[in-house]
């Protein structure tokens, strides 16, 4: 059987579910860590795993440049190489090369660019996308899109949504069905609600294991992005996983799963953790700020990773001041297993009913602080 997605309860739109793969089942709404070059950044894999993360994410786009796919498909596949048995979704690469700009040619086949790393030249199409992700072993491979810019004029983003959905066609028929693996397709159409429905229906007319939203998280604001969940996620099929996709924020994610969706992928809590920059129980923290310098208690009360049970907020203040690689590698940990918190709090939510009022509790405590 290939990958699918299993409904276990219902809290309005908002969703309780577990997506079965060849590398594990796993529970949603879910968070996944960002692993870019086939790594979490200042973590080790075990240390991932400690945060009860589940599914990560690899970049086709970085591991295509270094090492190649080709060779981490001689090394064993991803998996094996960073030690990662569980479930890994690929991106396509398309949202790294369309950010390329001057670096690159869009033509109706696909893009052409020049690396960011060497300038050297490389060449990418639906169909090269699917085959470095499968030589990567990506359990969930990513349809190849365009990924249509903020602002956008409707004529444009029309444009961009008709391309992807070519493009989807053609990654669709190059994929190699395995049991436990999937493709999942990408809704576009910027903040138009008829070019959502249309990107949606071309979606759901080729068939994918799971769907994407695209193009969202790129400036529009948080009220424009829920506008376009609110449209969107009630019209993809309701037996099939709903990834919103590089967001975001923990009130995106209470916002984003009240509305539907159950996956999400995000670099800003490792991306804070290695600036200083906590998400907590009581909002975010910035430790270099000196009122943490003679502070003795932990992080987030509560919280069991090794920076809150074991250090206090002045410690974690002065690895950070003397710019000890210890700081940001705590403190990547804590707001990983804070985002793991998140999630599991919404799942048991879910489950009784009760989302709404623990949304507000959760939002309530970040508005209360701690206080000096």
């Amino acid at each position: 059987m290939s990958l699918h997605w299993t409904e276990q309860a219902t809290d309005g739109a908002a969703r309780v579910g577990t997506l079965h793969t060849a590398h594990g089942d796993v529970p949603t709404p879910v968070f996944m860590p960002v692993g870019t070059a086939g790594t979490v950044k200042a973590m080790t894999a075990d240390a991932v795993r400690s945060t009860g993360a589940r599914l990560i994410l690899g970049n086709t786009y970085h591991l295509m440049l270094r090492p190649g796919a080709e060779r981490v498909a001689a090394l064993g596949g991803l998996h094996r190489m960073m030690d990662w048995p569980g479930p890994i979704l690929t991106d396509s690469g398309g949202f790294q090369v369309m950010s390329l700009s001057g670096l690159r040619k869009l033509d109706a086949d696909g893009v052409t660019f020049q690396s960011h790393i060497d300038g050297s030249r490389h060449r990418l199409t639906p169909e090269r996308s699917i085959e470095i992700q499968h030589l990567l072993d990506a359990t969930i491979s990513m349809a190849f899109d365009e990924c249509t810019p903020f602002p956008a004029t409707h004529d444009q983003a029309h444009d961009s949504m008709a391309l992807s959905m070519r493009w989807a066609a053609r990654c669709r028929a190059a994929y190699a069905a395995r049991p436990g693996y999937g493709l999942f397709g990408i809704v576009q159409g910027g903040v138009f609600p008829e070019l959502r429905a249309r990107s949606v229906d071309a979606l759901a007319e080729i068939g994918f294991e799971g769907y994407a939203i695209g193009g969202l998280a790129v400036g529009e604001g948080q009220a424009a992005m829920f506008e376009v969940l609110e449209f969107t996620t009630p019209r993809l099929p309701a037996t099939h996983a709903r990834y919103l996709m590089g967001v975001g924020t923990p009130d995106d994610l209470l916002g984003a799963v009240a509305r539907g969706v159950d996956m999400f992928d995000c670099v800003m809590p490792t991306r804070a953790g290695r600036t200083a920059r906590a998400f907590t129980s009581r909002g975010i923290f910035n430790l270099r700020n000196a009122r943490f310098a003679a502070d003795d208690r932990p992080l987030d009360p509560g919280c069991p990773c090794p920076g809150c049970a074991r250090h206090s907020r002045a410690y974690l203040h002065h690895l950070f001041r003397c710019e000890e690689i210890l700081g940001p590698m705590l403190l990547t940990w804590h707001n990983l297993t804070y985002y793991q918190s998140l999630m599991q709090g919404m799942r048991a939510a879910i489950q009784a009913g009760l989302l709404a009022e623990h949304s507000a509790a959760v939002r309530a405590g970040w508005q209360a602080g701690d206080g000096p």
